[in-house]
């Protein structure tokens, strides 16, 4: 990963940055899928394994969030989510690649869901994520080690 790029352990001092970042990157995908967009809707989901949440930093700024569930075969990989300005920079294919670095070493098989519509889903593809299942609101992709 990129030096100027770091993770640290999110804090409940973090809350309404992770609130705030839920709402910024999230809201649009939640509303064409169905999914509630409320305050408390966010604020929940942001409090959601708050113990697994890392903030994505950039030249000492929060600028981001990653959740990743690790289990003994494989991992979920729950959130990820970067400020829109500082997209399209390489900045969550890094967190990721990274991810799927320490993931191919412990030879575990990693997973997320997306949302229809969500043109992240061009991202995970590239980083060799496959479709491997289908909800009416999400895809489940997979990466295997």
């Amino acid at each position: 990963m990129n030096d100027a790029i770091r993770l640290r352990a999110a804090t409940p001092d973090d809350e309404p940055f992770l609130i705030e970042l839920r709402k910024i990157t999230m809201t649009a995908h939640l509303e064409r899928a169905g999914e509630p967009v409320d305050d408390e809707s966010h604020r929940l989901r942001a409090r959601s394994n708050l113990h697994i949440a890392q903030i994505v930093c950039c030249n000492g700024e929060d600028i981001g969030l990653i959740k990743l569930v690790r289990a003994e075969t494989d991992w979920l990989l729950q959130q990820i989510q970067i400020l829109p300005g500082h997209q399209g920079r390489g900045i969550g294919t890094a967190v990721i690649r990274a991810m799927l670095g320490e993931a191919r070493q412990a030879r575990v098989t990693v997973t997320l869901n997306v949302l229809h519509g969500n043109p992240a889903r061009r991202l995970y593809e590239r980083l060799g994520f496959q479709v491997t299942g289908e909800t009416s609101i999400e895809l489940k992709m997979t990466c295997r080690p």
